[in-house]
């Protein structure tokens, strides 16, 4: 392909997510230069690293203008809600990333509750608040009703930690008065969603989408608990989860059956609903969704790409991801099978390496060794989250620091090479778990 017919592209984060991004945007042959802002010591790998933080909307869209970017893709939810794609797009700058009046799907998740009720899509019952007395009275009518248990959370951003899930009603009464009487989630909880506690299995759906058009990718499972067996780090009465310790893909649990129900009866409705209020939807959506007794129901949507997930449904991808992204950017998405890699790469296993103590407190600064030794193993590739780099070397600067993937033709394979990568790097008080994709290694 002819330099012409290049690209220069910006990716906008510094996190595991981006990392993937920017690796298979780096395979396309309609890539030119690449840039990542403000990325992260791996992704100088694949990409030239500016310093311009996530939340400077304004240096963004200077550095895209300034350098004729072609397509900007933005990671992170927090400057997609605050109306980076709005600015760019105002700008004549192709983005891959939704309005902010669409983000609203994941920055309001009253908003999101509200517009699933009025398209029929399958959820938890609810009920939203802003004052701390009829909240606490709704739960006492939940306990009247013979429930035990609830779900309290904050509706705006909270950085992955604003919902609660509580054992029982007294926690959930608890999670209430630190929201709305004590304020301590701050403007995300000024306004709270309390919802029916539903169990079963979990899966994440991520679709590209043009507003209409949608391609879906691979269902994947994540791991949101910080210990093996799915045991949690408490804060006082409150589980901690994490952003994720680890994922696998494609996920056998949502069969070809329930993938088109849940494209059917979640994805095109809410996509319609969006249309509707007049603000459709240009990006990945993601859809947390569950596997009750009753048929699948969503736990949440995300407006953009998933992480961990990113790292597992990127590696399975056969396609040009800078096409797609264009298409969707442009409206021009073409409903077809995208196709998958199978045979000899055809599942994939990433296990994220945390710094000690996370999700709680953790030191940073801890030097990395291991990470070439770890890359060198066939179908592996190491993705960085929280890392930088100090004379010369590499250093942990976050909690979740890395995702080791591995690919195979099974889950087996797949799961022993992540593994075998993970052990080949130290660093001091390295955390994983031990048994992510442990339920499927005979799939």
């Amino acid at each position: 392909m002819e330099a012409m017919d290049q690209i220069d592209i910006l990716v906008v984060g510094g996190g595991g997510r981006e990392h993937a991004l920017a690796w298979k945007l780096r395979q396309s042959p309609r890539c030119g230069r690449l840039f990542a802002a403000p990325g992260n010591a791996g992704m100088r790998g694949v990409a030239e690293c500016v310093p311009i933080p996530v939340g400077d909307l304004d240096r963004q869209v200077e550095f895209a203008r300034e350098n004729a970017i072609g397509l900007v893709v933005v990671g992170p939810e927090a400057p997609l809600a605050a109306g980076l794609a709005d600015r760019l797009a105002e700008a004549g700058i192709p983005v891959f990333g939704p309005s902010a009046a669409a983000a609203r799907i994941e920055s309001s998740k009253a908003y999101a509750r509200d517009l699933m009720a009025r398209m029929e899509v399958p959820q938890p019952a609810f009920a939203r608040f802003q004052e701390a007395e009829p909240a606490l009275a709704f739960l006492d009518d939940l306990a009247a009703r013979g429930a035990t248990s609830a779900v309290v959370k904050a509706s705006g951003l909270a950085a992955g930690k604003g919902s609660i899930v509580c054992d029982n009603l007294e926690q959930a009464r608890t999670a209430v008065r630190d929201m709305l009487v004590d304020h301590s989630f701050g403007a995300a909880g000024a306004e709270i969603v309390i919802e029916e506690r539903i169990s079963g299995p979990e899966a994440s759906l991520l679709v590209l989408t043009d507003g209409e058009h949608v391609l879906p990718l691979p269902p994947a499972q994540d791991y949101k608990r910080a210990f093996d067996n799915d045991r949690s780090l408490w804060a006082g009465d409150y589980e901690i989860l994490t952003g994720g310790m680890g994922c696998y893909a494609p996920a056998p649990v949502v069969t070809p059956e329930l993938l088109q129900d849940a494209l059917d009866r979640i994805v095109r409705p809410t996509l319609r609903g969006l249309r509707e209020d007049g603000t459709p939807f240009r990006g990945c959506l993601y859809a947390g969704l569950m596997l009750t007794a009753d048929g699948l129901k969503v736990i949440e949507f995300n407006c953009r790409f998933g992480d961990p997930e990113t790292q597992v449904v990127l590696p399975l991808l056969d396609a040009d991801l800078v096409e797609l992204f264009l298409a969707v950017a442009s409206g021009e998405l073409v409903e077809s099978e995208v196709p998958w890699k199978s045979g000899p790469e055809g599942r994939a296993v990433t296990v994220v390496m945390a710094s000690g103590g996370y999700p709680g407190d953790y030191e940073t600064g801890k030097p990395i060794s291991g990470l070439e030794s770890a890359a060198g193993f066939p179908g592996v590739t190491v993705f960085h989250a929280g890392t930088a780099e100090r004379e010369g070397g590499i250093v942990t600067a976050g909690g979740r620091v890395l995702s080791v993937t591995g690919v195979g033709a099974t889950f087996a394979e797949a799961t022993d090479r992540a593994y075998a990568g993970v052990r080949s790097i130290t660093f001091d008080q390295a955390h994983y778990r031990s048994d992510i994709a442990a339920r499927v290694r005979e799939v």
